[in-house]
This record gives C-alpha cells, structure tokens and sequence, in this order.
C-alpha cells in the first residue's frame, strides 16, 4: 500500500526560489523542518544542509539530493532599463520565453518580471517566430516603470542580481506532477519523507545514514566534498526519452552516466531489490549527465556510489513527473535502507 505523501510540503519546497548559488532560503527551510521532526542538522561551508541518523553499525550510507535548480542571473542593464541576462546551470531557454520571473536584489527586494525575446511581437518583427532563443536574443521585461538603464539602478537592481522562474506546481488528478525544478526538489522532497518516515516509526537503521541536501550540483561541484561515509546513493531526476526504458511511474536506475559507470555492486542491489519489492523501474544509461555521485568521486572521496531517482520528462524544461515514480523511489530507498 502506497503511504500519504505530504503535497504541501512538496508544493512549499517547489515554491521557493533556489536558483544555484541562491539557496539559503530553502536551506532554511528543510533545516527548520527536520529540527521540528527531531533531527539535528549542520551547514558545511558552502552551505549544504547535513542530516545524521544513527544506526546500529559502523557503516554509513549516504543520500544526497541536490535543492538548487536552474535560473538566470542579471548580466546587465539595457538602455532601455530592461534586464540581459546569462544563465545558471543549463535550461532549456526556448521554453522560458514568456515566463515570469523574480529578480532578488542584494538589498533583499524583490522585482517581477517576464522573459521574452528581443523580437516578442508578430505585429512589429518579421523575426518573432523564427529568431533563436538563446542569450543574446531574449531579455526581461520589468514590470515597473523604466526607460532608462537609471530608472532601473535606482530600483536597486544590479548587475550580478538573481532570477528565479516562476516553477507553476499542479498535481493533476490523473496523479501527474506538472513543474519546473523537478530535478531536483523532488528527491529533496522524497529524502525529507523518508527522514519523517524514520522519525514517526521510530526506526534504527541497520547502518549510520547521512542526508545531504546540496546546493550547487547544477554547476558540477554539489556534493564534491562530503562527511565521512562509506557510499552514497545520489538521488537525482531518472531520465525519459530517446533510446530510455524509463517512464514518469518509474525509479530509475542508472548504470552509467556522462562521468562514466556507477559502483556495480551496489547498482546490482537497487536492481534486485526493486525486482524483489514488485517496484515498477528502468536501468538506464544517461549520456548527457552528471549527478552529486559524479562531483564526490571526482572530489576524491573514497567511496562507492550509485544513483536513482523519479522518471522525469521534459528535463531542464516543463518538467513532469507522476505520483507513482515519486513513490517507488521512495519505496527503493526504504528498501535500501532496511536491507
């Protein structure tokens, strides 16, 4: 039987804007919400949030899930008093056209805004359907009254300022999740269910568990440095499309990713446990990919790693996942867990 899943918590993590390199806010948010559940928890220097469960060995499993998703970053300040920008991390920008966004000043304002191309009317440019957005083709409406690169300074907005998209959360009643920011605020989520789930059964796990929340795994380097463990199992978005077994009901398992193939030993187990627990799962090989698992062992620890996580499609675009991959993710990790 599926457990509830808290849907307001999921909604309230995918509300809050995390851009990489902009995350303390749901930093905050998730150590303010594991303190209630009874867990300490630390920052390390960067600002990954670390949660420690004892258990009744020496060994200790590691599950990191990374809580900075993809955004912009004010680039300048057009004549005009509009905003170019450049990104953080790699979105897909053709769907960002005509998206609303937030601008974050240093001086904690905060300013609305609409992501269009630089020819963003069929009655004026000749280009509007055709012109490539990229960049140096698309800018940000303000929606406060500007003409001037001044008006627009005297906001407070700067160069160097954050951009957070507007991520549209909605739970279909087909159970589908419709979001951006999937990958990948919804293994945060899932860690977070799995810590309550620990909490309310009151369960010892076999082995020491480590829960790291990291904050920049979109620009390569989340989970690059890492507590003391054993192995770690990222929890990141499981890959749909082109030559992928996977769909949106799934946990995938991924064998092998752009850094090269994950630990064989325990990819075998998440394999056989979810055959063993009747879980609807992939393996997969994602060639355009890197994970947490990717930037620890390339940080040097001294570890084994594999990595799962919910089928989600569109990735790095209009995300989508469903209610059934969220939970056979979930139900794999508690697997792992009580094995």
């Amino acid at each position: 039987m599926n457990h509830k899943l808290d849907l307001k918590l999921f909604e309230n993590i995918m509300s809050i804007p995390s851009p990489t390199g902009y995350t303390h806010k749901v930093i905050e948010f998730i150590q303010n919400y594991v303190s209630e559940l009874g867990y300490e928890s630390y920052k390390n220097k960067k600002g990954n949030l670390i949660v420690e469960v004892k258990g009744k060995s020496n060994f200790s499993t590691g599950f990191s899930a990374h809580v900075d998703t993809l955004g912009l970053m004010v680039r300048s300040i057009r004549g005009d008093g509009h905003l170019s920008f450049t990104t953080l991390g790699g979105p897909i920008l053709a769907t960002y056209d005509g998206e609303y966004c937030t601008i974050h000043t240093r001086d904690g304002k905060t300013y609305s805004g609409t992501i269009l191309s630089t020819s963003p009317s069929t009655h004026v440019y000749p280009d509007a359907n055709s012109k490539t957005r990229n960049a140096d083709g698309m800018y940000i409406r303000l929606d406060e009254v500007v003409y001037s690169k001044k008006d627009t300074e005297s906001l407070g907005i700067q160069n160097g300022d954050f951009i957070s998209i507007n991520p549209k959360f909605e739970i279909t009643q087909s159970g589908y999740v419709k979001t951006r920011f999937l990958d990948d605020k919804a293994s945060a989520f899932i860690l977070l269910e799995i810590l309550k789930h620990l909490k309310e059964e009151k369960v010892t796990p076999n082995n020491n568990l480590t829960f790291i929340f990291s904050t920049y795994e979109e620009v390569g380097h989340g989970a690059a440095n890492i507590p003391s463990i054993d192995e770690l199992i990222a929890v990141d978005m499981g890959c749909i499309g082109l030559d992928l077994s996977c769909n949106e009901e799934m946990v995938s398992i991924c064998a092998k990713d752009s850094s090269g193939p994950y630990d064989y030993n325990m990819t075998t187990e998440l394999i056989n446990l979810a055959k063993a627990n009747n879980l609807k799962y992939a393996v997969d090989i994602y060639p355009f990919y890197g994970s947490d698992g990717s930037a620890a062992l390339r940080g040097g620890n001294d570890i084994k790693c594999a990595l799962i996580g919910a089928g989600i499609q569109a990735s790095h675009g209009m995300e989508r996942t469903h209610l059934n991959g969220i939970e056979n993710t979930y139900k794999l990790i508690l697997a792992y867990i009580n094995k």
